[in-house]
């Protein structure tokens, strides 16, 4: 059992988290994809991706939402969820999809329901919008966040490429029904 003045805190970001944001997305990234992914890939994917200049921008912007895990101990970042407007290569995106466009948690927090509570903020912040359908990619080869999915009710419904560094590979899309 998990023991709950070790159990992360939850709460929605705001413009001065871009750097917290930036440094739990580049950790987290590192910390799944380390010995997985090229390290020079995840390196250069690291600084172009989870820039905190990006996470700013997405502060900023009103369709986008975020929710930060905080460490109980200092409220260190341990991991985030980021909510948007579907940017994924599907022939039936539909008006009311949303995409849960990150949801990042380092390994030592999985198993603990961090990650399901953040995937909850995100599920009910995509129906208080009206979204039909929650959608997200993610690595193929991630065993682990797919298992996670399925749990959560996530179904695969398409392939997408996805740059990382100077390697492609492939990410399966997934979608959420959120039927009311």
């Amino acid at each position: 059992m998990t023991d709950p003045a070790t159990v992360p805190s939850i709460r929605r970001a705001h413009a001065g988290d871009a750097d917290a944001l930036a440094l739990a997305g580049a950790a987290t990234f590192l910390d799944t994809f380390a010995g997985i992914l090229d390290g020079a890939d995840i390196v250069a994917h690291c600084r172009k991706q989870h820039a905190a200049e990006l996470y700013a921008q997405a502060l900023a912007d009103p369709a986008t939402a975020l929710w930060l895990a905080e460490s109980a101990l200092g409220a260190a970042p341990v991991g985030f969820a980021m909510l948007t407007a579907p940017n994924l290569p599907l022939a039936d995106l539909r008006a009311d999809d949303l995409e849960l466009k990150r949801i990042y948690l380092l390994s030592r927090f999985h198993g603990g329901g961090t990650g399901r509570r953040l995937m909850q903020h995100a599920i009910d912040e995509a129906r208080a919008r009206g979204a039909g359908r929650l959608l997200l990619g993610v690595y193929a080869g991630n065993e682990r966040a797919l298992a996670f999915y399925a749990r959560c009710g996530y179904a695969q419904i398409g392939e997408r490429e996805f740059q990382v560094g100077g390697h492609t590979y492939h990410d399966a899309i997934l979608a959420l029904e959120l039927a009311a």
